[in-house]
């Protein structure tokens, strides 16, 4: 089937789904096929289940088995070409719609989730969903584009080195930000380098398109990025660059405070407009300039941005303030890498508290230099009252440092909640900090 025929059943449809279990009628469902699963098994009940059509691999066993089922030679591939034709097709105003494509190594959703709510201070957006920022996530984020859709943001994750260049080609950014470059799935990246070759491939779509990058102007690694690209228009921001403050954080300002120029891009003006966000961290600092920046270069006014800001509360256990019964928690167990936790762990050691306590889980997918990143991260406990340790790659760090007197280990989340329901805190500041697969999660229930 031709895209163009494809695109015309998407359109009398209106929407488009991958999972089965989600059908409500009418949907155009594209049978996924992956390691652990074929959906092509399911063509015949997604129709049953109200699938309007269904998109198979060829040779699959429904094919040619209903009008309503669709062959293709690859249902990816189909999907992602039917995004990129209706992200090319959507006009505004008579021109192709305009998209900010973003990538890098922590706080891209949160990042995304700013900038989302400042641009709504003025537009209407469409922009990723939670962070399904992958080759199925970025093209079911494009396809929920609709006809009132003014502005797209559209989050790229990346575990390969060429997952962003994949990406980028099925979103076409016009607009690129990196938020930062970390040491962070080096398994599949191979080394920092690496991450910066994957991640700079965003920055080469721009540069080819003729489009413009939002730059933090205070991040070298970034600089230097943007340097290597011949003819790339640059928007910069920072800290540093737009001479903002980060204020301190205590029991009473738990929250990062900033104070921004009334005039960013003046280097000259003195006049001060304060920012308290509903963020944990001061890493957070340059996540809400760049949302600033966003906003500012599609004509949102500061105070509106500063507003929108303001009114974001982060969720998913990113960044998050949780106050319980009794302790008070700093909830950032979305993920970790070693650029993450050495933020996370800074903050903490900014924070003031009588009682502090960190419970941190592993950090995944770190490859030969896993053991090494451990090894730094259990260097860096010393000035924390109590520390919990949870999985295979800090034990294994421990066996190196030996086991500080403030630290105490556990194979998993699960026996650590345990130990902490046993023994429970009160009265204490805790971190919670881990890769995904730790489920750090589980101990919250416990504090």
């Amino acid at each position: 089937m031709e895209i163009q025929e494809l695109y015309s059943l998407f359109l009398r449809c209106g929407k488009v789904t991958t999972d089965s279990r989600t059908l409500q009628g009418g949907e155009l469902f594209f049978a996924l096929k992956g390691e652990n699963f074929d959906g092509n098994e399911y063509a015949a009940k997604a129709l049953e289940a109200g699938a309007a059509y269904t998109v198979v691999n060829a040779g699959s066993r429904f094919d040619g088995s209903d009008s309503r089922i669709i062959a293709v030679p690859d249902t990816l591939v189909a999907l992602q070409a039917l995004a990129r034709y209706h992200r090319e097709h959507t006009l505004v105003d008579g021109k192709p719609i305009r998209v900010i494509g973003l990538t890098g190594t922590n706080g891209k959703t949160t990042t995304k989730e700013l900038i989302r709510a400042v641009l709504s201070a003025k537009y209407r957006i469409t922009a990723t969903e939670g962070n399904l920022n992958n080759d199925i996530g970025v093209p079911l984020s494009l396809l929920k584009i609709g006809a009132d859709t003014q502005l797209a943001v559209i989050e790229m994750g990346a575990n390969h080195p060429d997952d962003i260049a994949h990406l980028v080609a099925v979103a076409l950014p016009d607009y690129g930000l990196i938020t930062n470059v970390g040491k962070a799935h080096l398994l599949g990246f191979g080394s920092f380098e690496g991450v910066k070759r994957a991640k700079g491939q965003l920055y080469d779509h721009i540069a080819a398109k003729g489009g413009s990058i939002f730059l933090n102007a205070d991040d070298p690694d970034l600089c230097e990025m943007a340097r290597r690209r011949q003819g790339l228009s640059v928007i910069p921001y920072g800290i540093a660059h737009w001479n903002c403050i980060v204020l301190p954080a205590d029991a009473e300002h738990p929250f990062l405070r900033m104070a921004i120029p009334e005039r960013p891009e003046d280097p000259e003006c003195e006049t001060l407009l304060g920012i308290d966000t509903h963020l944990v961290g001061a890493y957070n600092a340059a996540n809400v300039l760049a949302a600033i920046a966003v906003g500012l270069q599609f004509g949102v006014a500061l105070d509106d941005a500063i507003a929108a800001v303001e009114a974001f509360v982060p969720a998913n256990n990113r960044s998050q303030m949780v106050r319980s019964e009794r302790n008070t928690l700093i909830v950032d167990a979305y993920n970790a890498n070693p650029t993450s936790m050495a933020a996370a762990l800074d903050n903490f050691a900014a924070v003031q508290a009588e009682e502090k306590v960190a419970l941190l889980g592993d950090m995944r997918e770190l490859g030969e230099d896993s053991v090494q990143e451990h090894v730094a991260v259990v260097r860096r406990l010393a000035g924390i009252g109590h520390v919990c340790l949870v999985g295979e790659e800090f034990r294994k760090a421990l066996e190196q440092t030996g086991t500080p007197d403030n630290v105490k280990w556990f194979a998993t989340s699960a026996q650590l909640a345990e130990a902490l329901s046993e023994r429970p805190l009160s009265g204490c500041t805790i971190l919670v900090k881990g890769s995904r697969g730790i489920q750090m999660e589980k101990v919250i229930p416990a504090l």
